[in-house]
């Protein structure tokens, strides 16, 4: 990093305890060397640094001037620690001069001696995105993920020879200059298992699609568990965007598509759209909605009822292999499962989903009966 004529820079000026109030300054000292800077990322917005220094100290009271011409440094973040001799070097001041990007520490060392400290602060206008590149099999079984870092540094100040980290992947050491832009790989994950999840939701997707003129396609997904199972789930996965590609039967590869991932925390998966298939042909039914129970009031007005509703959702397989699918249905209000020809998953208070397994060239047809609860007409 930048040093004499840097923007970021550090005076110390030694200063003897006279008989009077004032202090006399009496040597100045040569700026000392960056050592083991760190540049954190973990933050989607602000950058903290830590860089570590040795100061030559003389006994007593030595003044550190820090600043920051120039830079996008928080000045409340700034924070001095002593690291060698905490007992014997002490931090007893620190000053803000008028209209200036600066402030003078004032440092107690019982003895002269080099003593190394640790400065921390917040740097802003360093812009980071995480990227992504994914290559699947080609049973679209298994992937192997890259994960990249776009750096764009604003910040004012050059970061040379710096440890960059992130809160995954490995810390690398980087250097980027002012106003410069840098795409960098920081996360191989070779040899991931993806499950292909098609998704049918009865909430969004039209019911009987032979009556539209157009031909619907069920959505597709990859699922990626961020796990140790997987070879991953030591840290959350950050969003980004996903370029995914496929390795085809000459061994080449072909671009199956573009998703945005989210934030993908420990134990969770990472779900990234690849498009829609149309090789399955998803029809729902209402067979039957019979009001029970019915409540009226003193005027003979229907005040609340139960709905006893069964549900048909046929699925169609037109692949040449075998195919699994999950069905979402929504359950509205209160109610009751009463018999299903599918095991099912409660996902929410409002919502259930079924996963059918619909061999080759062939169809299946889920069913089931529920009743929704005190319902109050409309």
């Amino acid at each position: 990093m930048k040093h004499l004529t840097s923007s970021l820079a550090i005076t110390i000026v030694a200063i003897l305890l006279q008989s009077g109030p004032a202090y006399a300054r009496i040597k100045l000292v040569a700026l000392p060397e960056r050592e083991n800077t760190v540049v954190r990322l973990d933050h989607p917005t602000v950058t903290l640094v830590e860089e570590e220094r040795v100061l030559t100290l003389q006994e007593g009271v030595n003044q550190v001037d820090f600043s920051w011409n120039g830079v996008h440094v928080d000045p409340d973040s700034i924070r001095l620690a002593v690291l060698d001799h905490p007992d014997d070097v002490k931090l007893i001041n620190v000053n803000y001069p008028p209209n200036a990007q600066a402030l003078v520490w004032d440092i107690h060392s019982r003895s002269a001696q080099q003593e190394r400290v640790r400065i921390s602060y917040l740097l802003a206008n360093i812009d980071r995105v995480v990227s992504y590149e994914m290559v699947t099999d080609k049973d679209e079984t298994q992937l192997n993920l890259d994960s990249y870092l776009v750096l764009r540094n604003f910040s004012g100040e050059a970061l040379t020879h710096v440890n960059f980290r992130l809160d995954y992947g490995e810390a690398f050491e980087k250097s980027i200059a002012d106003g410069e832009t840098k795409r960098m790989l920081f996360l191989e994950a070779p040899g991931l298992n993806i499950k292909k999840r098609l998704t049918f939701d009865a909430a969004t997707q039209p019911w009987d699609p032979s009556k539209l003129d157009t031909n619907v396609g069920i959505p597709v997904h990859y699922e990626i568990a961020n796990t140790p199972e997987n070879r991953l789930g030591k840290h959350a996965l950050w969003g980004g965007k996903v370029r995914l590609f496929q390795k085809d039967t000459l061994g080449s590869t072909i671009f199956l598509g573009e998703d945005n991932a989210t934030y993908t925390p420990i134990g969770q998966d990472m779900k990234l759209y690849i498009g829609d298939s149309r090789d399955l042909v998803v029809t729902q039914r209402k067979l039957q909605e019979k009001q029970t129970n019915v409540r009226r009031n003193h005027r003979d007005h229907v005040i609340l009822y139960d709905s006893l509703e069964i549900m048909q959702v046929e699925v169609a397989n037109f692949k040449d292999r075998d195919s699994t699918i999950t069905v979402l249905e929504p359950m509205p209000g209160e109610w009751e499962m009463i018999k299903t020809s599918h095991p099912y998953e409660r996902k929410s208070a409002n919502k259930v989903e079924f996963t059918i397994e619909i061999p080759a060239k062939d169809k299946v047809t889920l069913i089931y009966h529920y009743v929704r609860q005190n319902v109050r007409p409309v």
